[in-house]
Protein backbone atom coordinates (compact mmCIF):
# COMPACT_ATOMS: atom_id res chain seq x y z
CA UNK A 1 0.00 0.00 0.00
CA UNK A 2 3.08 2.48 0.44
CA UNK A 3 4.55 1.28 -2.60
CA UNK A 4 1.22 2.25 -4.26
CA UNK A 5 0.83 6.06 -2.34
CA UNK A 6 4.32 6.45 -3.40
CA UNK A 7 3.54 5.77 -6.78
CA UNK A 8 0.32 8.00 -7.20
CA UNK A 9 2.39 10.63 -5.66
CA UNK A 10 5.18 10.31 -8.14
CA UNK A 11 2.62 10.37 -11.05
CA UNK A 12 0.65 13.29 -9.94
CA UNK A 13 4.16 15.23 -9.18
CA UNK A 14 5.09 14.35 -12.88
CA UNK A 15 2.22 15.41 -14.26
CA UNK A 16 2.46 18.42 -12.69
CA UNK A 17 5.58 19.40 -13.61
CA UNK A 18 4.86 17.95 -17.42
CA UNK A 19 2.03 20.75 -16.95
CA UNK A 20 4.07 23.29 -15.70
CA UNK A 21 6.61 22.68 -18.50
CA UNK A 22 4.68 22.72 -21.44
CA UNK A 23 2.88 25.89 -23.21
CA UNK A 24 1.23 26.55 -26.24
CA UNK A 25 2.03 29.24 -29.48
CA UNK A 26 -1.17 30.42 -31.16
CA UNK A 27 -0.43 31.35 -34.87
CA UNK A 28 -1.21 35.22 -33.42
CA UNK A 29 1.82 35.56 -31.38
CA UNK A 30 5.11 35.07 -30.67
CA UNK A 31 6.67 32.95 -27.35
CA UNK A 32 10.02 34.10 -25.90
CA UNK A 33 11.26 31.98 -23.56
CA UNK A 34 13.21 33.71 -20.08
CA UNK A 35 15.47 31.83 -18.09
CA UNK A 36 16.10 33.44 -14.87
CA UNK A 37 14.83 36.64 -16.60
CA UNK A 38 16.97 36.58 -19.57
CA UNK A 39 16.72 34.92 -23.11
CA UNK A 40 19.13 32.80 -23.29
CA UNK A 41 19.13 32.02 -26.77
CA UNK A 42 18.12 32.79 -30.41
CA UNK A 43 16.34 29.21 -30.12
CA UNK A 44 13.99 30.90 -27.46
CA UNK A 45 12.18 32.65 -29.65
CA UNK A 46 9.20 30.71 -30.87
CA UNK A 47 7.62 32.11 -34.07
CA UNK A 48 5.30 29.28 -35.21
CA UNK A 49 2.83 27.91 -33.54
CA UNK A 50 2.66 24.54 -31.65
CA UNK A 51 3.26 22.92 -28.52
CA UNK A 52 6.73 23.99 -26.56
CA UNK A 53 8.55 22.74 -23.42
CA UNK A 54 10.46 25.32 -20.84
CA UNK A 55 12.18 23.87 -17.59
CA UNK A 56 9.82 24.67 -14.68
CA UNK A 57 10.32 27.20 -12.02
CA UNK A 58 13.82 28.54 -14.10
CA UNK A 59 11.97 29.25 -17.64
CA UNK A 60 9.15 31.55 -18.16
CA UNK A 61 7.37 32.45 -21.18
CA UNK A 62 6.33 35.85 -22.31
CA UNK A 63 4.07 36.19 -25.49
CA UNK A 64 4.02 39.42 -27.52
CA UNK A 65 1.36 39.80 -30.52
CA UNK A 66 2.26 38.75 -34.00
CA UNK A 67 -0.76 40.75 -35.64
CA UNK A 68 -0.54 44.21 -37.49
CA UNK A 69 -1.22 46.93 -34.93
CA UNK A 70 -2.43 50.30 -35.73
CA UNK A 71 -0.58 53.88 -33.76
CA UNK A 72 -3.50 56.56 -34.53
CA UNK A 73 -2.77 60.31 -33.88
CA UNK A 74 -5.36 61.12 -32.40
CA UNK A 75 -5.55 64.71 -32.45
CA UNK A 76 -4.18 66.29 -35.81
CA UNK A 77 -0.89 67.92 -35.74
CA UNK A 78 0.06 71.21 -36.52
CA UNK A 79 2.82 71.05 -39.44
CA UNK A 80 4.06 74.22 -41.76
CA UNK A 81 4.75 74.12 -45.75
CA UNK A 82 7.13 75.54 -47.81
CA UNK A 83 5.17 78.60 -48.03
CA UNK A 84 4.85 79.16 -43.88
CA UNK A 85 1.02 77.49 -44.38
CA UNK A 86 -0.33 75.72 -41.06
CA UNK A 87 -1.82 72.95 -41.69
CA UNK A 88 -3.54 70.21 -39.38
CA UNK A 89 -2.49 66.83 -40.50
CA UNK A 90 -4.67 63.48 -39.24
CA UNK A 91 -2.77 60.57 -39.45
CA UNK A 92 -2.13 56.87 -38.77
CA UNK A 93 0.36 54.09 -38.81
CA UNK A 94 0.63 50.17 -39.51
CA UNK A 95 3.17 48.34 -37.50
CA UNK A 96 3.66 45.12 -36.38
CA UNK A 97 6.80 43.29 -33.98
CA UNK A 98 9.06 41.17 -36.16
CA UNK A 99 11.89 40.46 -33.93
CA UNK A 100 10.01 39.94 -30.49
CA UNK A 101 13.52 39.79 -28.45
CA UNK A 102 14.79 43.01 -30.01
CA UNK A 103 12.10 44.51 -29.18
CA UNK A 104 12.10 43.19 -26.06
CA UNK A 105 15.43 44.91 -25.42
CA UNK A 106 14.65 48.19 -26.90
CA UNK A 107 11.59 48.85 -25.71
CA UNK A 108 11.32 48.65 -21.91
CA UNK A 109 9.76 45.67 -20.89
CA UNK A 110 8.47 45.13 -24.59
CA UNK A 111 5.30 47.08 -24.05
CA UNK A 112 3.40 47.89 -27.03
CA UNK A 113 2.30 51.78 -25.46
CA UNK A 114 6.08 52.22 -24.83
CA UNK A 115 6.46 51.45 -28.41
CA UNK A 116 3.98 53.76 -29.63
CA UNK A 117 5.24 56.73 -27.63
CA UNK A 118 8.57 55.52 -29.35
CA UNK A 119 7.37 55.43 -32.59
CA UNK A 120 5.14 58.62 -32.76
CA UNK A 121 8.13 61.24 -32.44
CA UNK A 122 9.86 59.39 -35.52
CA UNK A 123 6.50 59.61 -37.66
CA UNK A 124 5.79 63.56 -36.27
CA UNK A 125 9.26 64.30 -37.39
CA UNK A 126 9.28 62.89 -41.00
CA UNK A 127 5.80 64.73 -41.46
CA UNK A 128 7.76 67.59 -40.58
CA UNK A 129 10.39 67.25 -43.05
CA UNK A 130 8.31 66.47 -45.96
CA UNK A 131 5.71 68.85 -45.16
CA UNK A 132 8.71 71.74 -44.85
CA UNK A 133 9.96 71.00 -48.37
CA UNK A 134 6.63 70.88 -50.38
CA UNK A 135 3.71 73.74 -51.05
CA UNK A 136 0.24 73.27 -49.76
CA UNK A 137 -0.78 71.65 -52.92
CA UNK A 138 1.31 69.10 -53.11
CA UNK A 139 0.72 67.79 -49.55
CA UNK A 140 -2.78 68.14 -50.02
CA UNK A 141 -2.95 66.29 -53.40
CA UNK A 142 -0.22 66.61 -55.68
CA UNK A 143 2.51 64.48 -54.05
CA UNK A 144 0.33 62.97 -51.26
CA UNK A 145 1.45 59.25 -52.58
CA UNK A 146 5.04 60.38 -52.55
CA UNK A 147 4.84 61.48 -48.59
CA UNK A 148 3.08 58.74 -47.58
CA UNK A 149 5.75 56.84 -49.21
CA UNK A 150 9.03 58.29 -48.16
CA UNK A 151 7.64 58.15 -44.86
CA UNK A 152 6.89 54.59 -44.56
CA UNK A 153 10.58 53.90 -45.99
CA UNK A 154 12.18 56.18 -42.96
CA UNK A 155 9.58 55.28 -40.67
CA UNK A 156 10.88 51.57 -41.13
CA UNK A 157 14.27 52.27 -41.25
CA UNK A 158 14.59 53.94 -38.17
CA UNK A 159 11.69 51.16 -36.12
CA UNK A 160 13.67 48.05 -37.44
CA UNK A 161 16.26 49.48 -34.64
CA UNK A 162 13.92 48.55 -32.43
CA UNK A 163 12.37 45.48 -33.56
CA UNK A 164 9.74 46.89 -35.31
CA UNK A 165 8.29 46.41 -38.78
CA UNK A 166 6.41 50.01 -40.41
CA UNK A 167 3.75 48.69 -43.06
CA UNK A 168 2.23 51.93 -43.92
CA UNK A 169 1.64 55.31 -42.93
CA UNK A 170 -1.26 57.46 -44.22
CA UNK A 171 -2.50 60.59 -44.20
CA UNK A 172 -5.99 60.71 -42.74
CA UNK A 173 -6.81 64.26 -43.24
CA UNK A 174 -5.11 67.46 -44.05
CA UNK A 175 -6.71 70.60 -43.15
CA UNK A 176 -6.31 74.16 -42.64
CA UNK A 177 -6.05 75.82 -39.49
CA UNK A 178 -9.57 78.17 -38.56
CA UNK A 179 -7.98 81.37 -39.44
CA UNK A 180 -6.25 79.86 -42.50
CA UNK A 181 -9.52 78.22 -43.17
CA UNK A 182 -11.69 82.02 -43.12
CA UNK A 183 -8.90 83.16 -45.39
CA UNK A 184 -9.12 80.50 -48.07
CA UNK A 185 -12.94 80.37 -48.05
CA UNK A 186 -13.09 84.56 -48.16
CA UNK A 187 -10.95 83.94 -51.29
CA UNK A 188 -13.15 81.84 -52.94
CA UNK A 189 -15.84 83.91 -52.06
CA UNK A 190 -14.04 86.21 -53.68
CA UNK A 191 -13.53 84.31 -56.60
CA UNK A 192 -16.64 83.14 -56.91
CA UNK A 193 -18.25 86.05 -57.21
CA UNK A 194 -15.70 87.43 -59.53
CA UNK A 195 -16.66 83.98 -61.31
CA UNK A 196 -20.42 84.82 -61.23
CA UNK A 197 -19.92 88.98 -62.27
CA UNK A 198 -18.30 87.81 -65.48
CA UNK A 199 -20.62 85.13 -65.97
CA UNK A 200 -23.32 87.95 -65.72
CA UNK A 201 -21.75 90.39 -67.70
CA UNK A 202 -21.46 88.19 -70.44
CA UNK A 203 -24.93 87.02 -70.45
CA UNK A 204 -25.81 91.17 -70.57
CA UNK A 205 -23.90 91.26 -73.62
CA UNK A 206 -25.11 88.52 -75.09
CA UNK A 207 -28.52 89.89 -74.58
CA UNK A 208 -27.65 92.90 -75.86
CA UNK A 209 -26.85 91.44 -79.08
CA UNK A 210 -30.25 89.01 -79.53
CA UNK A 211 -32.50 92.03 -78.86
CA UNK A 212 -30.56 94.15 -80.99
CA UNK A 213 -30.67 91.34 -83.53
CA UNK A 214 -34.33 91.43 -82.79
CA UNK A 215 -34.87 94.32 -83.33
CA UNK A 216 -33.34 95.03 -86.55
CA UNK A 217 -34.93 92.12 -88.04
CA UNK A 218 -38.17 93.90 -86.66
CA UNK A 219 -37.20 96.75 -88.54
CA UNK A 220 -36.59 94.80 -91.58
CA UNK A 221 -39.97 93.15 -91.71
CA UNK A 222 -41.92 96.03 -91.12
CA UNK A 223 -39.97 97.88 -93.94
CA UNK A 224 -40.62 94.94 -95.93
CA UNK A 225 -44.30 95.20 -95.08
CA UNK A 226 -44.45 98.45 -95.50
CA UNK A 227 -43.42 98.35 -98.62
CA UNK A 228 -45.28 95.45 -99.59
CA UNK A 229 -48.34 97.08 -98.72
CA UNK A 230 -47.73 100.58 -100.14
CA UNK A 231 -47.34 97.96 -103.69
CA UNK A 232 -50.56 96.76 -103.06
CA UNK A 233 -52.17 99.87 -102.24
CA UNK A 234 -50.40 101.42 -105.34
CA UNK A 235 -51.86 98.74 -107.51
CA UNK A 236 -55.35 98.56 -105.89
CA UNK A 237 -55.52 103.07 -106.42
CA UNK A 238 -54.08 101.73 -109.99
CA UNK A 239 -56.64 99.64 -110.52
CA UNK A 240 -59.98 101.40 -108.81
CA UNK A 241 -58.75 104.81 -111.24
CA UNK A 242 -58.56 102.15 -114.06
CA UNK A 243 -62.34 101.00 -113.56
CA UNK A 244 -63.50 104.51 -112.19
CA UNK A 245 -62.11 106.14 -115.53
CA UNK A 246 -63.63 102.67 -117.32
CA UNK A 247 -67.17 103.75 -115.89
CA UNK A 248 -66.94 107.40 -116.80
CA UNK A 249 -65.87 106.82 -120.02
CA UNK A 250 -68.87 104.68 -120.51
CA UNK A 251 -71.76 107.00 -118.93
CA UNK A 252 -69.98 110.16 -117.49
CA UNK A 253 -73.27 111.71 -116.56
CA UNK A 254 -74.39 108.70 -114.24
CA UNK A 255 -70.88 108.85 -113.10
CA UNK A 256 -71.08 112.58 -111.93
CA UNK A 257 -74.32 111.83 -110.83
CA UNK A 258 -73.01 108.98 -108.35
CA UNK A 259 -69.81 111.26 -107.51
CA UNK A 260 -72.42 113.87 -106.07
CA UNK A 261 -74.40 111.53 -103.86
CA UNK A 262 -71.50 110.25 -102.81
CA UNK A 263 -70.26 113.62 -101.85
CA UNK A 264 -73.83 114.67 -100.30
CA UNK A 265 -73.60 111.50 -97.94
CA UNK A 266 -70.45 112.52 -96.61
CA UNK A 267 -71.72 116.16 -96.26
CA UNK A 268 -74.74 115.72 -94.40
CA UNK A 269 -73.59 112.95 -92.19
CA UNK A 270 -74.77 114.72 -89.01
CA UNK A 271 -77.74 116.98 -88.79
CA UNK A 272 -75.78 119.44 -86.84
CA UNK A 273 -73.31 120.01 -90.09
CA UNK A 274 -73.63 123.24 -91.70
CA UNK A 275 -72.71 123.79 -94.81
CA UNK A 276 -71.82 127.88 -96.22
CA UNK A 277 -71.96 128.26 -100.14
CA UNK A 278 -73.66 129.99 -103.03
CA UNK A 279 -76.92 128.60 -104.27
CA UNK A 280 -75.74 128.29 -107.40
CA UNK A 281 -72.73 126.58 -107.00
CA UNK A 282 -72.30 123.15 -108.97
CA UNK A 283 -72.41 121.71 -105.52
CA UNK A 284 -75.99 121.71 -105.83
CA UNK A 285 -76.34 120.91 -109.37
CA UNK A 286 -78.60 117.82 -108.90
CA UNK A 287 -80.00 119.16 -105.95
CA UNK A 288 -81.97 122.16 -108.22
CA UNK A 289 -82.47 119.61 -111.47
CA UNK A 290 -82.16 115.62 -110.74
CA UNK A 291 -81.91 114.84 -114.29
CA UNK A 292 -78.70 117.19 -114.25
CA UNK A 293 -79.85 119.30 -117.89
CA UNK A 294 -80.15 122.85 -116.14
CA UNK A 295 -76.88 124.44 -116.10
Amino acid sequence: MKSLGSLLVALIVALVLLGMSAFTVDQREYAVVFRLGEIVSVDSVKKSPGLYFKIPFVEDVRYFDKRILTLDSGAPEKFFTKEKTEVQVDSFVKWRIVDPAKFYVSIQGGNETQAEVRLAPIINEGLRAEFGVRTLHDVVSGERDQIMRILREKADKAAREMGIEVLDVRLKRVDFTDEISGQVYSRMDSERKRMANDLRAQGAGASEKIRADANKQREVILAEAYRDAQRIKGEGDGRAAEIYAAAYNKNPEFYAFYRSLDAYRNSFKSKNDILVMQPDSDFFKYMRDPGGKKP
